[in-house]
């Protein structure tokens, strides 16, 4: 104690990066740095500033007296081995993300490499003859390609990789062409609703694909569709097995309407194609500010932008990017109902 003090003598001193020379007996004391290991015959620490030193000399250091200040418990201020990772224990299981924690995991046993999946390769068309790259002239009848500017932060976001990003024309050679991608998803923008000049349910079928879904019950982005290309039974991948399989997720060409299904469609498929945790956004609670209609027979994503707890609405409509980039999130009414009334409590789904 602080009245009645403990003396014990100084015998040596151990620091980082070093083994102790000798163990500490009965009565004696080593002093010791912070992560250096603690000599045999030693089963506690105390903190240098819970002890006082007397010297056994004028400017000796070891020799002297350390008197202690406080009791000390055995196993006190030590890190007893394995108390972090133990011998045959798990560090990782297969499929973890590899955080900055789990990265400092691996590197704490020494490993130098480990086994990963490899990031999903996902190559993006935004189809149309119209649709021109931003800063190039804008000449009559054409637009701006905004889906070629939205879609890659998402793949990135969710574990992809893009490896093409460009435009094709509506032409089904074209767009067949693209879909030979080695890509291991093919994203298409515009082109798959069904009209005269839609062909990529034509390309699909040029390149041996099959549809699995075309049109779905949800507003904004009825016109979406998702398809398999299976690769030639001689086909083989990088570690010599056969290939698998590419898939091709048909967006809308609207930008709104293309955002919003890849923050519904494309980031669940693209997350699990990376082996990543499901999704789960953060979610609020909030008044809607204005009555919203809705159709009946479709599933609604309906965009809003939050301000002091109140839901103000931001769609406007499919082509209408705004409907997004002035949102914070969206909530979702359910087929069946035509319309949420004002002051209605939402839950909004953040982006």
């Amino acid at each position: 104690s602080a009245a009645a003090p403990a003396a014990l003598t100084l015998v040596g001193a151990v620091f980082t990066g070093e083994w102790p020379a000798r163990a500490v007996g009965m009565g004696e004391c080593m002093e010791i740095a912070t992560g250096a290991p603690v000599p045999d015959g030693a089963d506690a620490v105390v903190m240098v500033e819970r002890t006082t030193q007397e010297p056994a000399s004028e400017g000796a250091h070891i020799g002297g007296r350390i008197l202690v200040h406080e009791p000390v418990a055995p196993g006190r201020n030590i890190g007893p081995r394995g108390s972090d990772i133990a011998s045959g224990g798990t560090v990782l299981v297969p499929g973890a993300p590899l955080t900055p924690g789990r990265l400092g995991a691996l590197a704490a046993t020494g490993a130098t490499h480990v086994t990963v999946y490899e990031r999903p390769r996902v190559a993006l068309f935004s189809t149309g003859n119209e649709v021109v790259a931003p800063g190039a002239p804008l000449r009559a009848g054409a637009i701006y390609d905004v889906n070629a500017a939205t879609l890659p932060p998402v793949v990135h976001a969710n574990g992809g990789l893009v490896v093409e990003n460009r435009r094709i024309a509506d032409d089904v050679a074209a767009i067949a062409a693209a879909l030979d991608s080695d890509a291991d998803l093919v994203v298409l923008t515009g082109g798959s609703s069904v009209g005269e000049r839609d062909l990529v349910v034509d390309a699909i079928a040029a390149a041996g694909g099959h549809v699995i879904f075309h049109g779905i019950a949800v507003k904004p982005g009825k016109p979406t569709l998702l398809a398999r290309i299976d690769a030639a039974a001689s086909a083989l991948d990088a570690t010599d097995r056969p290939a698998p399989p590419r898939l091709v997720l048909g967006l809308p060409g609207n930008p709104a309407s293309c955002l919003s299904n890849a923050y519904i469609l494309l980031v669940p498929l693209l997350r699990r194609l990376a082996r990543l945790p499901e999704h789960r956004p953060e979610r609020r609670r909030a008044r809607l500010a204005r009555r919203v209609t809705s159709v009946v027979d479709r599933h609604q994503f309906y965009t809003v932008r939050l301000e002091g707890g109140v839901a103000h609405p931001a769609f406007k409509g499919s082509g209408d990017i705004t409907s997004l980039s002035e949102a914070d999130g969206y909530f979702e009414v359910p087929v069946g109902v035509d319309a949420v009334e004002r002051d209605t409590e939402v839950e909004v789904i953040l982006f």
